[in-house]
């Protein structure tokens, strides 16, 4: 069969392969243990193996690579079970192939060509297969071993399972490893060994491949401090790739939703597939390379060579459809690459069979024309589908009358092109807002002025408009090496807003979007949220310096598009760093263009960089300190910590260095980041780090290396700006300027792409996903110990059990989002909260954690004490229980003085904790965390908490008849399955017995003068209650029976007087009792309690 050309490396394959025919291309190898000899020693373990191993991850015995003479780089392109069946396919390359590849000139074009063929190759098999991709039976049989060995919820859902080695310490363990929802599963059983491993996704820190010595390839995961490795799988890279997304998948879902939630396809755990998978991160990519919206999913892709007008050549490349747009990505993704709207397109036709080849005909009098298109009707006919364009034998009169139609507008476009901008059909939507940009109207260009600066800005616009000329221009344009190399040189000052929309594809959002940005400022007009007062702190800071932003023009356009912004995206709202960015796409677009460029950067080219974590900046510093390693080994060298340039560069990733360059310079840092992305910033990162690489060596603390890289930006210039001085902002008011060699930001530019543009995009997203993880547990590491830190103050239980405390409660709250599309749970868990506050409890999830760490067993029938427990230590009466209330209840319970523990069950039975709502529904509070913040409640709430004195017992109220029947009954309960069952029970029943004497007798004493009837029949009947309670509670099972019996008899009767008791008299009638002194003082093992709630606590989710 013909495979994916993967590359392979033959270090050691040589060993392990024989080869039978090689040409100048090719090579067909037999593996050791197969065929004729059997290959001795080493065939014969070879073939060991591979028997050992089950039928999914055997290695099929024959292959073919291919290979060029100058290269040492082989890919695999076929492989084959039988002689037969490979050598059939050695022969089709001999006759179709390698005729073909003496006409190539370069080795690169025919490794290209071969790759091109082989996957067009493995499409038209898939399309003529009706073979399903997994077996469905295999599936149903891994479904019921999966669900026996792990024995997790019954609705956690299998996504797909391998064979491969999991290696604890030096020792392989053959089994398979079981990918779900929300776990990563192991299960191996050899030689009566059993293995067993259960990991979720959410406490998994790093997820790599790696190599070692003994391994040549595997996937490493970090998860609880342990390192556990895979290998042998017989598909690495498809299961890394899993792996990836369902780990990515769970840290959006659980610790990142406001990324999450815009993500509508993967919101139901339950309906997540292997397939929906591949195809969410296919579209991704999609969207990522091309620069689409998000609603933009991949629906097709076809194998196809489009005709490339300007090099006068066919290049073989990949069409991609989605529904609103059609693009065209070159083999290399570097040649060319092109995005057609589908509202541009004029007309789809097929002019020559032969050649499967179809035009499309676009606005602007443009065709572009794809031949090789294996299913080339279908895609025509989609095309014309989703333009909406009739495919009738009329098509082609219908299509000149819509020529005919546009061509006053394509001849207004001609004329004025600084109007591409604007797509047809577009309605004027900014007549309430400023339609001019900042720097057209503050610094207008002087046509008359011919100094040499002009006279070279002249040049670029010439050279742009060339290339125009020749690649087309607009949202149709072909993106190829040219476009870079203009763009590092530098773009004209009257370009940059229509490529800033072009390049960020905001253009397109626009175009699809008519009126909605004055619609939201109309909306946003006049309200007041934590964001508008943080906006309206930050106007007067954006650039001060410059004119434009020195009166109410620039300062209103600001306002407008930021409070926009913040109404748009409530989740996002306002951050610094984004007035800063704002202002300087203002200067460049106009105001709509603004706003839609920092929706472009706000949600697509900077995920996760504006909000309250930053989470996003966070992980491209993880990604340049990679680069660091790789790229500059000198720098690491000396300084190991590579930390410091982590926090040196924050500001770098935030505002794409237009915090620490002159403005003049860092506009040609935006120009080179809307076409590369992300790409260029760690480029650019890199090459200052390499030009001051000698002085940071040299330099002897993290201040010192501070006042290079500060010195080195003031010294930064633009030679080539036209702005006057008063507009540039390059060191102002600096005197060491002159100590220091100027650098001009086009060659520094220039200098970064020519040393690290080998940096693929490819890499970088890669190397996002891993160091994702990273920082994301390393955030909610600093929250745990931060939390810990304050939480430990007030118990007595030591650092290692709060901190598996800790996670055996954030855990809890996650088994309760695991399986639902909506949890409630999902809500209490806010990152903008304070430490505390952040992971939260519901009663239905309090009730399961506690009824594990309970130092008691209680009985079944008390379900009810857990509520009283929940609502007794909810301080704040908001339905919902941080970790340092639960801490400190379980340090009670587990830790305080008999008298504390006695407190606590006392207070129990009184109000709030005792007394229910009338329905029985726990009270809870709005939602927090959203809107604007009361900072005058937290204050008071902080003054309340400071001033709060302990309480003592003489501050409790008393207890009436019916809480302290219900208070007997509690311990009855609590005693129940203990050794001195017997023995508690009598003492409980003595001591109830005495309190009620002694009410009798105090009563008695007090109503001297006027002795009451009613009084002396109901002590005696609670008495008599008591001891027959007493006298029945001789076993377990009558405990509960005396308990209701005491409550239906001792029940009060309207028109009998209350009695009462304090704490004070139930204490001091509980130390008499030595039985009930020494159970209540009786040491608990809390860190063998806490083991067991570890292990039981999935299973008591799966039970129920």
């Amino acid at each position: 069969m013909w495979l994916k050309p993967e590359e392979i490396l033959l270090k050691n394959a040589f060993k392990l392969w024989v080869t039978e025919k090689d040409n100048e291309y090719f090579v067909l190898q037999r593996r050791r243990g197969y065929g004729e000899g059997g290959g001795g020693l080493t065939g014969l373990l070879v073939g060991t193996l591979d028997t050992v191993l089950d039928s999914t991850s055997k290695v099929a015995p024959y292959r073919i690579l291919h290979y060029t003479p100058d290269s040492q780089v082989y890919w695999s392109i076929a492989c084959g079970v039988t002689r037969e069946e490979i050598v059939q396919h050695w022969d089709w390359l001999q006759q179709n192939i390698m005729r073909t590849l003496s006409v190539f000139d370069s080795t690169e074009d025919i490794t290209s060509f071969v790759q091109g063929k082989i996957r067009g190759l493995i499409a038209e098999e898939g399309k003529t297969s009706l073979v399903l991709e997994d077996d469905p039976e295999k599936f149903r049989e891994a479904l019921l071993r999966f669900e026996k060995w792990f024995e997790l919820p019954p609705q956690e859902k299998l996504v797909t399972y391998y064979s491969c080695s999991y290696w604890k310490g030096k020792v392989p363990c053959q089994g398979w490893l079981y990918l779900s929802t929300n776990f990563l599963c192991f299960y191996s059983y050899l030689l009566g060994s059993e293995v067993k491993l259960v990991i979720s996704w959410d406490e998994i820190w790093r997820l790599e491949k790696t190599s070692n010595v003994i391994l040549t390839e595997s996937i490493h995961v970090l998860a609880h401090g342990e390192d556990h490795y895979f290998s042998m799988l017989l598909h690495l890279n498809e299961t890394f790739v899993i792996m990836e997304q369902l780990a990515d998948y769970a840290i959006k879902r659980l610790f990142d939703k406001e990324a999450f939630q815009r993500e509508p396809a993967l919101s139901d755990p339950l309906q997540i597939t292997k397939r929906g998978l591949e195809a969410h991160a296919k579209s991704q990519q999609f969207r990522t390379f091309f620069r689409l919206p998000k609603e933009d999913n991949l629906l097709e892709v076809h194998e196809s060579y489009l005709w490339v007008p300007f090099s006068h050549f066919n290049t073989l490349g990949k069409i991609c459809l989605s529904e609103n747009y059609l693009c065209f990505a070159s083999q290399d993704g570097s040649q060319c690459h092109v995005v057609i709207p589908m509202r541009e397109v004029v007309s789809v036709d097929k002019p020559d069979s032969s050649s499967k080849a179809l035009t499309v005909c676009v606005r602007g009098k443009r065709a572009l024309r794809f031949s090789e298109v294996w299913d080339y009707q279908r895609l025509a006919n989609t095309i014309r589908s989703r333009c909406g364009i009739s495919a009738s034998p009329q098509h082609s009169s219908s299509s000149e009358a819509i020529r005919g139609e546009c061509q006053s507008l394509i001849n207004h476009f001609e004329d004025n092109p600084e109007d591409v901008t604007l797509m047809v059909g577009q309605k004027d939507s900014s007549k309430a807002v400023s339609t001019e940009a900042l720097m057209t109207v503050f610094h207008p260009q002087d046509v008359e002025n011919l100094d040499p600066k002009m006279l070279k800005e002249k040049m670029k616009e010439q050279s742009w408009n060339i290339h125009f000329s020749e690649y087309g221009r607009g949202t149709s344009m072909f993106f190829t090496k040219k476009t870079r190399d203009l763009i590092v040189r530098g773009v004209p000052e009257c370009l940059r807003g229509e490529l800033w929309m072009l390049f960020s594809g905001a253009v397109n959002e626009m175009a699809t979007h008519p009126g909605y940005y004055t619609e939201l400022v109309e909306q946003s007009l006049g309200t007041s949220t934590l964001a508008t007062d943080e906006i309206e702190r930050d106007l007067h800071r954006s650039l001060p310096e410059h004119p434009a932003f020195q009166s109410d023009t620039g300062i209103s356009a600001l306002r407008r598009v930021l409070t926009a912004y913040a109404y748009r995206n409530p989740k996002i709202g306002y951050c610094q760093a984004m007035n800063i960015l704002t202002s300087v796409l203002l200067l460049y677009a106009k105001e709509e263009e603004a706003f839609w460029l920092l929706v472009a950067v706000c949600e697509r080219m900077l995920p996760d960089y504006f909000n309250r974590r930053i989470i996003g900046a966070l992980v491209d510093q993880a990604v340049f300190e990679d680069l660091i390693r790789e790229n500059l080994p000198q720098l690491v060298e000396h300084m190991t910590d590579l930390t410091f340039f982590s926090s040196v560069s924050l500001s770098w990733f935030l505002t794409l260095f237009i915090s620490v360059l002159p403005i003049e310079s860092a506009v040609n840092v935006v120009d080179c980041f809307f076409y590369d992305g992300i790409k260029a910033i760690l480029q650019l990162g890199l090459a200052v780090l390499d030009y001051n690489m000698e002085a940071l060596i040299s330099c002897n603390d993290d201040a010192e290396a501070v006042t290079i890289l500060n010195k080195f930006f003031d010294s930064v210039t633009n030679k080539d700006s036209p702005l006057p001085p008063t507009v540039q902002q390059a060191s102002v008011g600096n005197n060491e300027k002159a100590s220091h060699i100027s650098v001009d930001i086009s060659e520094l530019i220039r200098e970064a792409y020519e040393k690290y543009g080998h940096i693929r995009t490819e890499d970088v997203e890669s190397s996002r996903k891993r160091n994702k993880l990273f920082v994301i547990q390393t955030l909610e590491d600093t929250t745990k110990q931060n939390v810990i830190r304050v939480v430990s103050q007030e118990v007595r239980l030591n650092v290692t059990q709060l901190d598996e405390l800790y996670n055996l409660f954030k855990r809890q709250h996650f088994l309760s989002c695991y399986w639902t599309m909506s949890s409630p749970a999902l809500l209490h868990h806010d990152p903008s909260l304070a430490y505390l506050e952040q992971y939260q409890l519901g009663f239905q999830q309090f009730s399961v954690l506690f009824s594990l760490l309970e130092p008691w067993t209680f009985c079944s029938s008390k379900s009810t004490l857990s509520l009283w427990i929940f609502r007794l230590i909810d301080e704040n009466q908001d339905g919902l229980i941080n970790f340092k209330e639960f801490c400190c209840a379980l340090d009670t319970l587990y830790s305080g003085s008999f008298t504390n523990k006695l407190k606590f069950l006392f207070k129990l039975h009184l109000p709030p904790a005792f007394d229910l709502p009338e329905d029985g529904v726990i009270r809870k509070s709005p939602e927090r965390g959203r809107g604007k913040v009361d900072l005058q409640t937290y204050l008071k709430q902080w003054q309340n908490e400071i001033l709060k004195k302990e309480e003592t017992i003489k501050d409790l109220p008393r207890i009436n008849q019916s809480q302290f029947i219900q208070f007997s009954k509690t311990l009855y309960n609590i005693f129940h399955g203990d050794p001195e069952e017997e023995s508690l029970y009598r003492a409980v029943a003595h001591v109830t017995s005495l309190l009620l004497k002694m009410e009798e007798v105090g009563r008695r004493l007090q109503d001297s003068s006027s002795p009451s009837e009613t009084t002396k029949p109901a002590s005696t009947t609670a008495a008599e209650d008591c001891s027959t309670s007493e006298e029945a509670s001789t076993t377990p099972e009558s405990s509960e029976a005396s308990s209701s019996h005491s409550s239906q008899e001792a029940a009060p009767d309207p028109t009998q007087t209350e009695w009462s008791f304090s704490f004070e008299q139930v204490l001091a009638s509980l130390l008499n009792e030595p039985t009930i002194v020494s159970f209540f003082e009786r040491p608990v093992n809390i860190q063998n309690k806490l083991r067991q709630t570890r292990v039981a606590q999935l299973k008591l989710m799966a039970n129920k």
